[in-house]
């Protein structure tokens, strides 16, 4: 059911600080690999006998697998610290602590042992990672889960929540690449083909899974899941909380979602309310929300989503065997996810399992590019801004909660802050679509930016670039509509396909 509601909030929240740090280590057991004879009894008997009893489903299995190997995966530990805090530093929260915030008011960030993790070399891991890939053992048919041990070591399998995320197409964007740029090494992640339809997923498994636990097993008296959204968080939160039977609440901003984006979390079943305001005024809302009620908090604010959406990064490394791009190209709005693929990146750099990272861009809508004009101004004087309407409506955000993360991963890695006009991001997406890609408007941002790039040699012609398309075009068809009927006013529309009927 949605509803409507009009309130003014404030937030102030106080965590509550963890004393000690465990350091358990152990041997996590890799996906056991069946050899079979080529006589084909032998295949059959082979198979029956590895074959779970019929009465028994996947999660029990797994469940009598650990219970006949107790190391299995538990022998690694993970904690939340402030963003930027040194290896020393004596603030920290377990991960089964409802904090979002350190006790300066500054972000958190999830910081794993990496002394336990380097115990095992970077090719055991590469190993590890590659036998899991693409199956249905649970929990690790999941492109997140097959990572457990880099995401939330410590989680029991029968806690996650998951619809076997990630695994996500990596494809070779040759026409577009070689029409438009002059390029013969350009690849597209297309994270919107998840369950819900963005890379969302990525995240709220992980976040709903850590819930799941909260409430299951430790009790917390926790009623719901709430977030602020621009549409596809809401539709990631739904699908994973009905999937667990966890109630979720969803503030949006009126009238600034696409209709495919609010039907998701409706027909899951969530509790809805469309707000008189910006996304910007729906987090002052959710984080006041969370902050005095038993419901928790589901934004990027909240570090354990960009534990999920780093292994993205760590799929694009497995899809090229472990070779790293030059280039990867990721819209930015409110910049979580930049810094989540720096963070799987340079993750698999100090494990061992890469040499390097590649370079980072982040594309934003010029109507709402706070980080742009950031990096323009020299990394002096942030200033948040009023975001306006955007066809990239998922990054229409002018304050984001993450950008001292963007900030890190920008300058990590060399990286590059550019924007898009409303004009140039339609244009490349409808660019993309003439050559078959059917792109989301954000995907047509990171376009855009790859293209001026490009104009400008930065990117060079052979370079390998990955350009991370977050959505699924379908969930905006109607700025596909408007664009090809040149119903955009001040827009030229200049790759339009004709739209009409033919009477035969």
């Amino acid at each position: 059911m949605a509803s409507f509601l009009s309130i003014s909030p404030s937030y102030s929240p106080t965590p509550r600080v963890l004393s000690t740090n465990p350091t358990r280590i152990s041997s996590p057991k890799p996906f056991t690999r069946i050899s079979c004879s080529s006589d084909s009894s032998a295949k059959t008997t082979t198979s029956s006998k590895n074959r779970r009893p019929a009465e028994e489903n996947i999660r029990e299995e797994a469940a009598r697998r650990d219970h006949a190997n107790p190391d299995n995966g538990h022998g690694f530990s993970a904690c939340y610290v402030p963003f930027g805090a040194p290896d020393d530093s004596e603030e920290r929260y377990s991960l089964d602590e409802i904090v979002y915030r350190s006790r300066s008011g500054g972000l958190l960030d999830v910081r794993h042992d990496f002394s336990a993790l380097k115990k095992f070399p970077g090719s055991y891991w590469r190993s590890l990672f590659d036998s899991r890939a693409g199956r249905t053992t649970w929990p690790y048919g999941s492109g997140v889960w097959s990572k457990k041990e880099w995401v939330l070591p410590e989680i029991d399998g029968d806690d996650i929540v998951s619809l076997f995320e990630g695994n996500s197409n990596l494809f070779w964007a040759e026409r577009f690449g070689k029409d438009h740029l002059g390029m013969n090494d350009l690849w597209v992640k297309h994270c919107g083909i998840s369950h819900t339809g963005s890379f969302k997923d990525l995240g709220m498994t992980v976040l709903v899974s850590q819930v799941n636990r909260l409430r299951r097993h430790l009790k917390r008296p926790i009623v719901g899941v709430g977030c602020a959204s621009t549409g596809d968080t809401s539709a990631a939160l739904s699908a994973y909380c009905a999937a667990a039977r966890i109630p979720a609440i969803v503030f949006l901003p009126a009238d600034r979602i696409s209709v495919a984006q609010l039907v998701q979390p409706i027909a899951n079943g969530a509790t809805v309310l469309s707000l008189d305001t910006d996304f910007d005024g729906c987090m002052r809302l959710i984080r006041e929300v969370t902050a005095e009620l038993p419901i928790y908090l589901a934004n990027s604010l909240n570090s354990l989503r960009l534990e999920g959406q780093k292994t993205a990064a760590i799929e694009i490394l497995q899809q090229f065997d472990w070779e790293v791009p030059d280039w990867v190209i990721v819209p930015g709005g409110n910049l979580g996810n930049i810094y989540a693929f720096y963070k799987g990146f340079e993750m698999c750099r100090e494990l061992g399992l890469v040499d390097r990272v590649p370079r980072l861009v982040c594309a934003q809508a010029a109507n709402a590019n706070p980080l742009y004009l950031y990096y323009k101004a020299g990394w002096t004087d942030f200033k948040p801004i009023t975001a306006s309407q955007t066809f990239a409506s998922a990054i229409q955000i002018g304050d984001p909660v993450s950008i001292d993360r963007a900030v890190f991963a920008i300058r990590s890695t060399d990286g590059i802050v550019e924007e898009a006009t409303e004009e140039e991001l339609m244009d490349a997406m409808a660019q993309a679509d003439r050559t078959g890609m059917f792109a989301c408007p954000h995907t047509g941002v990171a376009l855009a930016a790859l293209i001026k790039l490009r104009d400008r040699g930065v990117i060079g012609p052979h370079d390998r670039t990955v350009v991370v398309s977050t959505a699924h075009g379908l969930k905006f068809t109607q700025s596909k509509v408007d664009y090809h009927s040149q119903e955009i006013t001040d827009m030229s529309c200049r790759v339009v396909s004709l739209i009409g009927t033919v009477e035969f």
